[in-house]
């Protein structure tokens, strides 16, 4: 919760309080390294309101958002239907939408899977940066991955799970499997073990997921987090169509 007032704007028990808060979106020094302005407004929820930073121009239309729904349909359709065509008038459009996990300590445990696991320092991942990883490394970013543990059969690389420093005090896991070692336990097997590594290291690990990636969704849980909190904002007309002309 700190950590998301950082980048709202706001003060952290506003995320505890039973009514929803709107403020002035301001992404302060320590936000995550992927927020990038411009954003027309960013809802975030821990499971009891909705905290929304804004732009000006948007505020009024997420203030009456807001109004309508309860907060835990703010995220979902029909209802987001509405808040998009009020951004639309505008220039803006709802942009990304993601739940991030944490770990329950009572529940978090390395994992085994029956492959080698390999704990990867700089630069020993540098030559890594391919698309069968994309999840665990991101090129764009090469600066914030900071570690990364695999998982062999022989000395082939088949799954690998990757650290972003994406902020002090907590670093992002992903994980890639090869398609023909999947359902495995690979994946489970490497973000449990990174996990425990990043806790050892004195950082929060977390994990971030589409709701609909049940693949991925299946791992968190199996790994022992939890969902904690849900995020969606909203971003230029212009940038959301550009992201459209190019699926990946």
């Amino acid at each position: 919760m700190e950590q998301s007032a950082l980048e709202l704007g706001c003060a952290a028990e506003d995320f505890l309080r039973e009514e929803n808060v709107v403020v002035p979106l301001g992404l302060g020094p320590g936000s995550r390294s992927y927020y990038e302005q411009p954003i027309g407004c960013t809802l975030v929820s821990y499971g009891n309101n909705i905290v929304a930073g804004t732009e000006e121009g948007c505020r009024r239309a997420v203030e009456e958002y807001l109004s309508r729904y309860e907060f835990y349909h703010c995220f979902e359709t029909p209802n987001l239907h509405w808040l998009d065509s009020r951004l639309k008038s505008v220039g803006q459009r709802v942009c990304f939408m993601a739940e991030y996990y944490l770990p329950d300590l009572e529940k978090l445990r390395p994992l085994g899977c029956g492959y080698e696991l390999r704990l990867l320092e700089r630069p020993a991942f540098a030559g890594l940066y391919r698309p069968e990883w994309g999840n665990a490394l991101c090129e764009k970013r090469a600066a914030l991955d900071v570690l990364c543990l695999g998982a062999y059969d022989g000395e082939k690389l088949v799954g690998l799970a990757g650290c972003s420093a994406d902020c002090e005090g907590m670093w992002q896991i992903g994980v890639d499997v090869l398609p023909s070692y999947r359902r495995r336990g690979i994946a489970a097997a490497l973000t449990s073990g990174l996990a425990a590594e990043t806790l050892r290291r004195g950082r929060v690990p977390f994990y971030c997921s589409a709701w609909s990636n049940l693949r991925s969704v299946r791992n968190a849980l199996k790994c022992g987090f939890v969902p904690a909190w849900v995020e969606m904002s909203a971003k230029p007309e212009g940038f959301v169509e550009e992201m459209n002309a190019c699926p990946r």
